[in-house]
């Protein structure tokens, strides 16, 4: 989604010269078009501040993923439907069982400094990944440390997983390190390593200097590695700038002193529209906002009812809490799987907001007004139709709550708000399945692979994370299959017929995807932006943006005499 076009504009008014130059040409003369060209600088505006250039150590910085993005390789990509497509990767194959991954590195790949990338530059990676004071989260640690590697040859290496997993893939995108210059470092010291400031990758672009203003790591140069693999990008340097808020770095944008900013939040959202010459894009985020409900909460039995559930969901008014409280950078969800990706099933049925059919459908199941009068509905039994629902503490979940107890109020549902920080809410009520609903949002970020299988699966209902408790066998027996079949085909079909059930039964209310906002100013072309398995993946074609153009002989019309 891209909220100014301007670049449509220049394009029209380029095909109507064209147009008008093919009409009052002589014939044989030529039409040149405008083709890409080396050269310029890119500089962008970034919201935060620099840790450390390693991707090792990038796990909780967003500016440095940014910056990461241009300087390393991983041995895969994803694509914007989360399908892999190899990077430094040069082949693969997997085992019928699904339990042997081959792996083949580019012959032709170079760090920085000049030395080749091989198969020991991963294994090392792969070593400090694995180590306890990594700062990967403890999941990756622990698969990797199930995972034997064998090096074939210096550009080959084989994975051995002690048992089938298809989202394998997922952990094969990690950022390599140069073990040439790192060996000597324990993991436990990477932190304080120099390299961290001045590092060597094997990425697009290599690193040239910081920008220090006063004492201070104001920002930071790139410029091309001319023995890339990948092809050489158009934009000769990029110039990254650091700034404490998107206020700050809107600012710099109109001061001239940067061309793009890495992040449009909503509080400067409407003033970043209306700068003329500043084009704002918007690509889905991994993560999904919805309503969690405990299924197993004896207190509350109605919460097992499939229909009222359905009602639940029609009730709420999904697209004006994106427009009037997310200013309509949100998408409304309909499922635990991303839109647009490789698993989405696009034909599931699709609820509105139906305030009229939701109440009706209460009362056809028996959720009536007691004769006693009141506004709240109760079942058969006379247990109201009451629903604590928890929230996180802070400004935007508490106006969606706000919001969810005004729509449900009007059909009868009587919503009682808890606020509570979020890690608590998590911690303390949801893991410990104490609670009758709760606004939570589910964050994706860096695993394209969907894999359901821990938030849905009937085994995670006791401990794990599925905090809704659902109990559904045929769910179960799709996720246990996709996540053992390498067959991407077989695969989207699960989980095709996996999304069917949990539109069916909704063990959670699914609101809306929150959508991410970036600017780049007009004159820099060619921008496109995917949806985001990352916010870094907005650099996913930044080989094809490009600032110059020039006049090709080769990309010229001719105008031939007819016969």
């Amino acid at each position: 989604m891209k909220k100014l076009r301007w670049q449509i504009l220049i394009i029209t008014i380029t095909l109507v010269i064209v147009g008008v130059l093919l009409v009052t040409q002589e014939p044989g003369q030529q039409i040149f078009l405008p083709q890409p060209a080396s050269g310029g600088v890119y500089s962008e505006a970034l919201v935060g501040s620099i840790s450390r250039l390693n991707p090792l150590l990038e796990q909780n910085n967003a500016p440095d993923r940014d910056v990461n993005r241009l300087l390393f390789s991983s041995l895969f990509r994803f694509d914007s439907r989360g399908l892999p497509v190899p990077d430094l990767a040069d082949s693969w194959g997997v085992s019928q069982d699904g339990t042997i991954y081959n792996i083949s590195i580019r012959e032709n790949t170079f760090w920085h400094d000049g030395q080749p990338v091989t198969s020991e530059d991963v294994l090392f990676t792969i070593e400090m990944i694995k180590d306890d004071s990594s700062f990967f989260p403890p999941d990756v640690r622990e698969l990797w440390k199930n995972v034997e590697i064998r090096q074939l040859n210096e550009r080959t290496l084989q994975f051995l997983l002690p048992e089938p997993f298809a989202p394998f893939m997922d952990y094969l995108t990690f950022g390599i390190v140069p073990r040439h210059i790192l060996s000597n470092t324990p993991a436990a010291e990477m932190a304080a390593a120099q390299f961290n400031l001045s590092p060597i990758g094997s990425g697009p672009y290599k690193f040239d200097r910081l920008i220090v203003e006063n004492g201070q790591v104001a920002g930071l140069e790139l410029s091309i590695f001319e023995q890339y693999y990948g092809g050489k990008p158009f934009i000769e340097k990029v110039i990254f700038r650091y700034f404490p808020n998107t206020q700050s770095a809107l600012q710099a944008y109109r001061d001239g002193e940067v061309l793009a900013i890495s992040e449009i939040s909503l509080d400067v959202l409407n003033q970043a529209l209306a700068q003329p010459a500043l084009s704002v894009y918007s690509g889905r985020l991994p993560e999904m906002s919805m309503v969690m409900l405990n299924l197993n909460n004896p207190e509350k039995p109605f919460l097992q009812d499939e229909k009222l559930r359905h009602a639940l969901l029609m009730g709420l008014n999904r697209q004006r809490i994106i427009d009037k409280l997310l200013l309509g950078q949100g998408i409304i969800a309909d499922g635990p799987i991303f839109p647009g990706t490789w698993a989405f099933f696009d034909e599931l049925e699709r609820l509105p907001y139906d305030p009229e059919a939701a109440t009706n459908l209460l009362k056809t199941n028996g959720y009536t007004i007691p004769a006693g009068g009141g506004t709240t509905r109760a079942d058969q039994e006379g247990n109201p139709l009451s629903i604590t629902l928890l929230h996180p503490d802070d400004a935007l979940h508490s106006a969606i709550a706000q919001y969810i107890f005004e729509n449900w109020s009007q059909i009868g549902v009587e919503v009682t708000l808890e606020a509570l920080p979020y890690e608590q809410l998590v911690s303390e009520r949801l893991s410990a399945r104490n609670y009758d609903a709760a606004l939570i949002d589910m964050n994706l970020a860096r695993t394209p692979d969907p894999d359901p299988y821990p938030f849905w699966h009937q085994s995670e209902a006791a401990n794990g994370q599925n905090y809704a408790q659902w109990d559904n066998r045929t769910a179960s027996e799709f996720l246990e299959q996709a996540r053992i079949n390498t067959d991407y085909t077989v695969r989207a079909r699960l989980y095709r017929n996996f999304q069917v059930v949990f539109s069916k039964e909704l063990p959670a209310l699914p609101l809306f995807y929150p959508v991410y906002s970036y600017a780049v100013d007009q004159q820099v072309l060619g921008v496109q932006v995917p949806p985001l398995f990352d916010t870094s993946d907005r650099f996913q074609t930044f080989q094809r943006w490009y600032l110059v153009t020039r006049r090709a002989p080769e990309a010229t019309v001719e105008i031939q005499e007819e016969e």
